[in-house]
């Protein structure tokens, strides 16, 4: 390992080296980076998308950039405040002139800012928010998403539940009954209802469905209606406050389920959630694209293994983390995705990177299954389609933490444990 590691850093030196002429000659690709370094949304997978957005750029320039170009990246605070998201995306394409929009979190700031560019006949790469109304029937020209879309979650923690009600809890799916319980904006808004959508497909019960501001002080009125409702499994898609606001007032008011499913943000860091609640963060599901260094390298595109790998090693050096989340994945990957296949074919076949030759350079991205680092392939839905921008080949994977580590329980064929489903008995939360 120790010789592998040194022959990548040879190979990364040789190529430094041989490009430094090309990075010499002031050629270089402005990119505006928006992200949520402070506020809420910070430690809800925000700045772990920020970090790993950066170490992929950092490690494009250290391979001679694209087709001899830097990628010069001015990196913006969105502050998770939807009006500063706005201003900031303003701000970077008329004063600093970047070539293009890349990153965004929130939802809420996603749906309205894509809007805003495309109107523009700007270009932008959304790297981390999911609500599919960032696209569906918006027929938007110049925005691209190879991440997942909302509507993915609600279908896979469905289709977990529809697999496992015989085997694990002992009812049949009509007989299962759910809450769903989610923040307001977009993106909840976006899960809820395909959690609704499709559960039901399944003959599921739904005896409860409410949302909540994500900045509400006080949920004891939602716990009441739950603990009235007595849902064998609530499905929770939240950001980071209110996550814990939620566990901590369903502890004190005697909550009890069988499984709690999140679905991304404050669910997919698992490092603050244990730091928060300790053993009581045990057991919970979250559904979310993968953490890329939870899949068998063997599965994917020869490279992507070691490419995930000093991925890993670049952030924990940076955050010191013992857990890399999934937003790290999700920001290093659709980065990688862009700088890799899309931005090289618009400068090579296009003659450029200029929004039109970046819209039709993404438009030829075809990328198999086992093609990125978390496992998904790349293919755009086309103009005209009700999807037009968004990856058609994304996926998504249900996990649950056991033991203080992220397991894969579903799709099955690509688990790495066993579901711990209903949660066991040691657990504070379970009947």
């Amino acid at each position: 390992m120790r010789n592998h590691g040194m022959r990548t850093l040879a190979v990364a030196a040789a190529l430094a080296a041989g490009s430094s002429l090309a990075l010499a000659q002031g050629k270089e690709i402005k990119i505006g980076v928006i992200y949520d370094y402070t506020g809420p949304f910070a430690a809800g997978g925000s700045q772990a998308a920020g970090i790993a957005t950066k170490i992929a750029i950092d490690m494009i320039n250290e391979k001679g950039g694209v087709e001899g170009y830097k990628i010069n990246a001015t990196y913006a605070d969105a502050q998770s405040k939807a009006e500063v998201a706005i201003n900031e995306a303003t701000r970077l394409l008329d004063q600093e002139k970047v070539d293009l929009i890349m990153g965004v979190y929130s939802s809420a700031h996603c749906v309205p800012m894509a809007q805003k560019v495309d109107a523009a006949k700007k270009f932008m790469w959304a790297n981390v928010c999911v609500a599919s109304s960032v696209f569906k029937d918006k027929n938007l020209t110049h925005v691209f998403r190879a991440q997942v879309h909302s509507d993915q979650f609600g279908e896979a923690s469905c289709s977990f539940l529809n697999e496992h009600a015989k085997t694990k809890l002992k009812k049949d799916p009509k007989d299962l009954k759910l809450a769903i319980i989610y923040e307001d904006g977009p993106y909840g808004a976006g899960v809820a209802s395909g959690n609704d959508e499709n559960c039901k497909k399944y003959g599921m019960q739904v005896v409860l469905k409410e949302g909540y501001s994500a900045t509400a002080p006080d949920l004891s009125s939602l716990i009441t209606k739950l603990r009235r409702a007595r849902p064998d499994v609530i499905l929770h898609t939240g950001y980071n406050p209110d996550i814990t606001l939620f566990w901590r007032q369903a502890r004190e008011q005697g909550l009890k389920w069988a499984a709690l499913i999140g679905h991304g943000a404050g669910y997919g860091q698992f490092d603050k959630l244990k730091a928060t609640f300790g053993k009581e963060a045990e057991y919970i599901y979250n559904v979310d694209p993968v953490a890329a260094q939870l899949l068998d390298p063997k599965t994917l595109k020869p490279g992507l293994g070691d490419l995930t790998e000093e991925m890993v090693k670049r952030y924990t050096a940076e955050t010191k983390a013992t857990v890399v989340p999934p937003h790290a994945s999700m920001g290093f990957n659709q980065s990688w995705i862009f700088f890799t296949d899309v931005l090289p074919r618009a400068i090579k076949k296009y003659g450029g990177y200029d929004p039109e030759a970046l819209r039709k350079a993404s438009l030829d991205t075809d990328i198999p299954v086992g093609g990125t680092i978390q496992g998904y392939g790349v293919k755009f839905f086309p103009p005209g389609t009700p999807m037009s921008g968004q990856n058609e080949r994304s996926s998504m994977v249900v996990m649950q933490y056991q033991g203080g580590q992220t397991k894969i329980v579903w799709p099955t064929a690509i688990k790495t444990a066993n579901p711990l489903l209903p949660i066991p008995k040691s657990s504070a939360y379970s009947w």
